[in-house]
């Protein structure tokens, strides 16, 4: 018998009927879940309780998502799901820069937003008892990248911690360098459709940290029709 309890799923919406759908698509498949209409509320409770992920709609009454991204993701390590009626690229990408491990735009299916939320909660599980890795570090271009703690270190020794999902795709790249890797590779494990082009935008978000320290990213190449390809030689240690 498991008595290991159910992730818990935050949904922050302020739209009543779509809050209900969500709200019934996670207790149809097991997950336990709070609502919270209005970005404050949900802020406040995260000095209670911290979810497993948080679904989190961009147009809020009292603040906007990005704003309420950018708090969370200087403070605490939990799945992010966006949300969003806004069908624009530049919100979804700016939400990704900003820390979200996925988004989903309205209207969606309920299967679809399940898919989505399974596949962030298993990115964010932690190592059973025996299977923690040696740390690795791996050097690429002048860069080094730490895959234990997150860090991306420049050639000029400038620091940043990538989000999970970004840590995720470049070591994908890392581990096969010079390698064309098509998007259902990049993809591997998640359930979301082939065709789906958040891995564009992940790409994207991935070389403006490189241009962001001081190199333009084009060692991240794009194949066009096949996929993407890290043009560079990378040592391990």
């Amino acid at each position: 018998m498991n008595d290991k309890p159910s992730a818990l799923i935050h949904v922050v919406e302020d739209d009543a009927a779509v809050a209900r759908l969500i709200a019934a698509a996670l207790e149809r498949y097991g997950f336990r879940h709070a609502c919270f209409g209005r970005g404050g509320d949900f802020l406040r409770q995260l000095r209670v309780q911290a979810p497993d992920l948080a679904i989190l709609d961009l147009g809020l009454p009292d603040m906007d998502g990005m704003d309420v991204l950018q708090q969370l993701r200087g403070r605490h390590r939990f799945g992010l799901l966006i949300v969003t009626g806004r069908d624009d690229t530049h919100d979804r990408v700016m939400g990704l820069e900003l820390g979200a491990d996925d988004y989903v735009v309205k209207p969606f299916e309920p299967r679809e937003l399940i898919a989505r939320v399974r596949s962030i909660l298993r990115r964010y599980q932690p190592l059973a008892a025996g299977e923690a890795e040696a740390p690795r570090a791996a050097s690429f271009a002048g860069w080094r990248f730490e895959c234990a703690t997150q860090r991306l270190i420049s050639p000029a020794g400038g620091e940043e911690t990538l989000s999970l999902a970004e840590a995720q795709l470049l070591t994908a790249f890392l581990e096969r360098p010079n390698q064309i890797l098509s998007r259902e590779q990049l993809l591997a494990g998640r359930d979301v459709c082939a065709l789906d082009r958040s891995i564009d935008l992940r790409v994207s978000r991935l070389r403006k940290r490189f241009e962001q320290g001081g190199h333009s990213g084009k060692f991240i190449k794009t194949v066009y029709g096949a996929g993407y390809l890290l043009a560079a030689p990378v040592s391990w240690c």
